[in-house]
Formats: structure tokens, C-alpha cells, sequence
């Protein structure tokens, strides 16, 4: 029998379940806490976090365990306890208010304290611990002084409110001249502040910690395209594309052993992780790496060989891990693996070196090998032990050890099999099981694009399978009377789905119908954007609000076009509806794509580094992409796919539709099947004669 139960017991979110037997009388975030802060005229203590954050866990064994503190929360304040994953649209709006009452960015756990009667925050921070250091105060002594500062200090609470509610009014609504010329400006400005962030010796972006920042990537390597395009080849910014993935993939920020990356290098070296793997930065990881890959085997671009060889172990590995430990048999996929384990972080990744030896002893060569590529010969890396983190790479140790390099990688594979196969008696992190709808769409997008990458030739990998199973999921669990739920816990779907849902699913779609045609996919993608523009779209400014138009009234509506730990769901949305509107040849698509960049145009401007997703969309507004539906048999269809697809191509997307394919929607009807294959090409605005031979296709696609 616990001791104490609070209000969080019936919630399905791990992170909320984690404190429901604290002594703190925790609520969640609903009319009932709210209603009960007001009628007892106390201010709310609003602690937000999730279940795989490291400081949140420490801030909860040092303050929400402990009974004394707990007993003066208590007495003072209405304690909420939010989960940032399920409840993106209060991080965001709390994050901001941070952000604007201390000028500095917050973080999790973010605790702020607000006034009952509006939820206006009036004091904001993060961690707080319990006796005073780090030139903190302690958190009691901090609890008593707002309490009693809030009821003796009414007005100037009430002046600090004021103010941020009019910066946070002014933060939202950047202003904007509709005349005003948009341009290619911001690309060049981005790629001058790419290079001025930019980490020669280590790779990426900035100091530690250190985060994979893909979205910038991803828009590096664009620019790379759309640099090309215009007969200039960006060497540099190729080898810092390139380099910055290799020292990723190499360093212990990725595991090495079983695949996918962790949210952050807590140093510059990409060698110890923050050690929480997070499904939001591995769906990202893998779009980002298998276009690197295509891009790095165009030998054209002088990209070493190596580069190829690392970035399709990364891929294959990132997918392996994510449908073996992280999809549901549901479909769905879950959303974190912690940091911690029994207690430590970091304890199911690293190794003593004597059990690396005793583990591989059995066959000389292994534990040498082994031991020279991850460091097990140098000084041990993380509290007296090794995370591990490739030092030497595989062809320079092959030298070393008189191996053929076919000889070495089979050898260190079998080594880290082994070491592998012992991790996983180990006692494993902590799962978060909730099924989030925008992170799985993210996921979705880059099984779909691994699996087109490295399709079988019967047209069905099992990347594409996992795709597919997490679509259906939601479609089935998530798409409730014609509008998403956010996310799936203990067979209970809640929540009404934010901006990001529905942007990041319908951008998800439209990358598997490139992999595969289905037409029920184009309907519900078709659906998606409609809710988009219904419930979501700013008709005055332009852009999309975060909360559709019947959420719950929080004290700012908030609509952000910079990107976070993930990408902006305004960018996602207006890339996604604008390549939508060419498919399908629907203005309207395309026009609130363009309304979402104008009125996003002044910070877009001023800051692309911080608006990198933003940049895609601008990219297609200025230079329409390539459309290209293919209709014919399934024989011809295959072969004519892989020559549009087997190229780094980002301005194009390719269909592929069996001649038996009856129904389609409105724009796609129209290319009709014609014979055995026919492939229909648009370039922005404008489509050309349709092509009825491979060869003339070849010819089309090498020019």
C-alpha cells in the first residue's frame, strides 16, 4: 500500500504516473485544479517535464519526495504536474513566458508560479534544489517567499502580468508588410551563419552541450542542391554537411552497439550522450541520413566512399532499433527510452573494461580490435568507465592488423554482436509508452524514405511494413469523427491533436506515397489538409496557430514559425500543403503555403538559422518542385520509379500508380494509363508532353 496517492493515478502518461505517489497533492492540468486554485485564492505551482529528463527526476527525488517540502507546497500553493509531451501547447506558451520574463531560454523541468485567476506566470524557472547551491536558492525557502509575495504584492503582480501578457501578444504576432518582396535572401544568410556556427575540429554546430541540430543539416544539404542548381558547387559547405554527420554517427552521442541517437552531447567530441533516446530526434536522423547517402554516392560530389559505408550502417541500424524496441504491437511507436537506469544515467550503455575482455576473451583478435575502434585502450570516458565512441576508423585498423578491410568488419562485427547480445540481459532503461501522433508521423517519414532507399525487389522492406503499421494505427485509434487525437496510453486515445499532428502526418503521407501508391493514404492526407486550413490557419495574418480553433483558452494562442527540438509545425505545413497543392494542382494548398511565409517573412529574414525548416518551404515557393506521376503495370512501374528515385533530387516527387488504381482524387484523375507506362512531368506550373518509353524518361531525368 503506498503512503500517499494524489491526483495523478488515473492519468495514463508515464511521466504524471511517476509522481502520482508523491506527497505533493499533485493535480493535473484540468477545470478542477484550475476552479480549486481560484476559489482558494492560492497561486499554482506549475511544474512541467517529461519521463525520460534527467534534472526532472533529480528535482523530484530531492523536492516531490521529500515531506517537508512537499507539506509547504502543500499549504501555499495548487500544485500541477504537466506532461510536455502530451501537453505541447502549455510547454510552449509556459517556455515563451520564461523566455521573456528572465531573457534566457527555459528547459525541463520548467517551474514557474501563476496567479489563479488567469494563469498569468509571475516567477519562472527550471530546476531548483532543495538546499541552496549552484547559486540557486532552495527551493522551500523560494516556495515561502512567492507565496508570501504573491498575497502582500498584489500590485506589482499584477503590473508583471500585464507586461507579459502585452510581450507575449507582441511575440506572436510579428509584423508584416504584404507588399513586401520575398526573396532568396535568407538562403545565403543562412549559409553564412551556418558558417559561422559551425565546429571545424569535432564537427556540427556551436558548444556543448551539443545538439545533432538536423534541421539545420537538412537545409544545409538543400542548399548544397539549390546551390548546384545555379552552377555553383558549395565545397565547403558539403564538407561541413558531410563531417558533421560522420562525427555523429561516430561519437557515443549514437549507440554504437544498438542503433539510434541520444538527445544531446554533453561535450564538444559527440562522446557522452545526455543518454535518453528520444523518438523525435530519430525519425529526423534517418530522413537526414538517407539523403546524405544518396548524396555522398554521387561521386560526382567527391564524397569518400567511407561516408556512404557509415551512413547506411546508421540507417539500417537507427531502423533496426527503433521497430525492435521502440513499435507497439499495436503499430504505434512509443516515445522515449530514459536516460537512467536503477538509478544511474547512462548505466545500461557503458562497459567495465575487464567485462569487455572476459566477454570476447574466447577469441583473441576480438577484444584488440574491438578495444583500439571504441577507446577501451585509453583512459575510460565516463565515470570510470567507457561509453563507446569510435576513435579509429575501420580501414586505418585493418592496416594495423594485417587484415583484408572485409576481413576487419567481420571480425568487429562479431566482437560487437557479442557485446550486444550481453547488453541486452542487462536491466533496460525505462520505456515511455504513450504513442504521440507527431512523433510517430516523424518516424513514419524516415521508415518511409529508408525503405524506398533500400527496397527489396519485390517492393516491400520491412521499414515500409513498420511505416505502414504506424498509419494504420493512427488511422484506426488516433482519427476520431474526422479529426487526430494527440496520444494513444494504456488503450485510451485523448487529447484533441495540435498543429504538429496534423503537419507532420500529412508531410509523413506524402512521403510514402513516393515510396508506395495507396490511395486511400492521398485521402486521408487530403483530409489532413483541409483540417489544417478549417481549424488551424490564421484567415487574418497568415500562418497556423498551434491549437485549433475549439481548444481549450489558455492565455496566449501561440503560433511559432522557429524550430524547436523538432522542427515548426507552420514550416512542416506550409513544405507539406505547398508539394500537396502541386500534386494534386490545388491553389488553395499552395496559397496558404505562401500566406504562412509572409507572414512569417520578418523573422524569416532576420534569423533563417532559427527558421532552417522555413527555409524548405520558401525554397518551393520561389522554385516550384517537379511533380512526376507514373501510371502503367507493376513490372514497368519499378524499373521507371528507380530511375526518378535513385538520385538526391529534394525538388522532386515521384508516384508511382498501377494502372489498376480506380478513384483518384481530383488533379491526379486526369494523368490517365496509357499502355504498358506513361510518366506525366510538371515543373512548377508548367507539365510537359507525356513520356511513354524508359529511355526518353532517362533522358528527361539526367538533364
Amino acid at each position: 500500500m503506498m503512503k500517499y496517492t494524489n491526483k495523478l493515478s488515473n492519468e495514463t502518461s508515464p511521466y504524471l504516473q511517476q509522481h502520482a505517489h508523491n506527497p505533493v497533492e499533485w493535480y493535473p492540468w484540468n477545470q478542477e485544479s484550475l476552479d480549486k486554485a481560484k476559489k482558494e485564492n492560492k497561486p499554482i505551482l506549475l511544474s512541467i517535464g517529461y519521463s525520460a529528463c534527467h534534472w526532472c527526476h533529480v528535482m523530484a527525488h530531492e523536492s516531490f519526495e521529500n515531506e517537508a517540502i512537499a507539506e509547504i507546497m502543500n499549504d501555499h500553493f495548487i500544485n500541477i504536474k504537466v506532461d510536455r509531451e502530451e501537453r505541447p501547447d502549455l510547454d510552449k506558451i509556459y517556455q515563451t513566458s520564461h523566455q521573456l520574463m528572465l531573457n534566457r531560454p527555459g528547459g525541463w523541468p520548467l517551474t514557474l508560479f501563476l496567479s489563479p485567476e488567469d494563469q498569468l506566470p509571475f516567477y519562472a524557472g527550471t530546476y531548483f534544489p532543495a538546499e541552496a547551491r549552484y547559486q540557486m536558492p532552495a527551493f522551500p525557502e523560494l516556495l515561502k517567499q512567492l507565496s508570501d509575495y504573491y498575497h502582500t504584492n498584489q500590485e506589482k503582480v499584477r503590473a508583471s502580468k500585464n507586461a507579459l501578457k502585452q510581450a507575449l501578444k507582441d511575440y506572436e504576432e510579428p509584423h508584416n508588410n504584404d507588399q513586401e518582396e520575398i526573396n532568396a535572401v535568407p538562403f545565403n544568410r543562412f549559409r553564412g551563419e551556418v558558417k559561422q556556427a559551425y565546429d571545424s575540429l569535432n564537427g556540427g554546430f556551436g558548444k556543448a552541450p551539443k545538439f545533432p541540430h538536423l534541421s539545420i543539416l537538412e537545409s544545409l544539404m538543400r542548399y548544397q542542391y539549390l546551390a548546384a542548381q545555379q552552377n555553383h558547387e558549395d565545397t565547403d559547405g558539403l564538407e561541413m554537411l558531410l563531417y558533421s554527420l560522420k562525427k555523429m554517427a561516430s561519437g557515443g552521442i549514437y549507440d554504437q552497439l544498438g542503433g539510434g541517437i541520444c538527445r544531446y552531447s554533453v561535450d564538444d567530441y559527440w562522446m557522452i550522450p545526455h543518454f535518453e533516446k528520444m523518438l523525435y530526434d530519430n525519425g529526423p536522423l534517418l530522413s537526414v541520413y538517407c539523403d546524405a547517402w544518396q548524396l555522398s554516392k554521387e561521386t560526382s560530389k567527391g564524397c569518400d566512399e567511407a561516408y556512404s559505408v557509415l551512413f547506411k550502417r546508421t540507417i539500417e541500424e537507427t531502423a533496426d532499433w527503433v521497430i525492435r524496441e521502440m513499435q507497439s504491437p499495436e503499430g504505434g511507436f512509443y516515445s522515449t527510452l530514459d536516460a537512467d537506469t536503477e538509478g544511474q544515467e547512462g548505466k545500461f550503455y557503458v562497459w567495465n573494461r575487464d567485462e569487455v575482455k572476459q566477454i570476447l576473451q574466447s577469441d583473441e583478435p576480438l577484444y584488440p580490435i574491438l578495444a583500439a575502434h571504441y577507446g577501451l585502450d585509453r583512459n575510460s570516458n565516463f565515470e570510470g568507465a567507457w561509453n563507446l565512441h569510435i576513435y579509429k576508423e575501420r580501414d586505418e585498423l585493418a592496416e594495423q592488423f594485417s587484415l583484408s578491410t572485409e576481413g576487419f568488419d567481420s571480425l568487429l562485427d562479431k566482437a560487437r554482436m557479442r557485446l550486444f547480445e550481453q547488453r541486452e540481459q542487462r536491466i533496460k532503461p525505462g520505456r515511455d509508452e504513450k504513442i504521440l501522433t507527431s512523433w510517430n508521423a516523424l518516424m513514419i517519414k524516415g521508415l518511409a524514405k529508408a525503405g524506398r532507399l533500400f527496397q527489396s525487389s519485390d517492393n516491400q522492406s520491412v521499414y515500409i511494413e513498420a511505416a505502414e503499421r504506424s498509419v494504420e494505427f493512427i488511422r484506426q485509434t488516433l482519427w476520431v469523427d474526422n479529426r487526430l487525437l494527440a496520444t494513444y496510453k494504456d488503450g485510451q486515445a485523448r487529447l484533441s491533436a495540435y498543429l504538429d499532428d496534423y503537419a507532420f502526418l500529412l508531410d509523413a503521407l506524402i512521403e510514402l506515397l513516393q515510396t508506395r501508391w495507396k490511395t486511400e493514404d492521398m485521402n486521408f492526407a487530403i483530409q489532413l489538409a483541409d483540417v489544417l486550413l478549417l481549424e488551424f490557419e490564421d484567415k487574418d495574418n497568415g500562418g497556423f496557430f498551434f491549437t485549433a480553433n475549439h481548444h481549450e483558452s489558455l492565455i496566449s494562442r501561440t503560433k511559432s514559425f522557429s524550430d524547436e527540438s523538432i522542427p515548426s509545425g507552420n514550416a512542416v505545413a506550409a513544405f507539406a500543403l505547398g508539394r500537396l497543392g502541386h500534386i494534386l494542382g490545388n491553389t488553395q494548398y499552395i496559397h496558404a503555403a505562401e500566406r504562412t511565409i509572409r507572414a512569417a517573412w520578418p523573422r524569416l529574414k532576420q534569423m533563417p538559422y532559427g527558421h532552417a525548416s522555413l527555409l524548405l518551404a520558401l525554397e518551393d515557393m520561389l522554385f516550384p518542385p517537379q511533380i512526376i506521376v507514373l501510371r502503367g503495370s507493376k513490372k514497368v512501374l519499378n524499373g521507371w520509379q528507380t530511375i526518378c528515385q535513385n538520385r538526391y533530387a529534394p525538388k522532386q516527387l515521384c508516384l508511382a500508380i498501377d494502372n489498376s488504381c480506380k478513384d483518384l482524387p481530383e488533379g491526379l484523375s486526369e494523368r490517365r494509363a496509357q499502355g504498358d507506362g506513361v510518366a506525366y512531368i510538371c515543373s512548377g506550373f508548367q507539365c510537359s508532353t507525356p513520356i511513354s518509353s524508359s529511355s526518353e524518361l532517362i533522358s528527361k531525368m539526367s538533364q
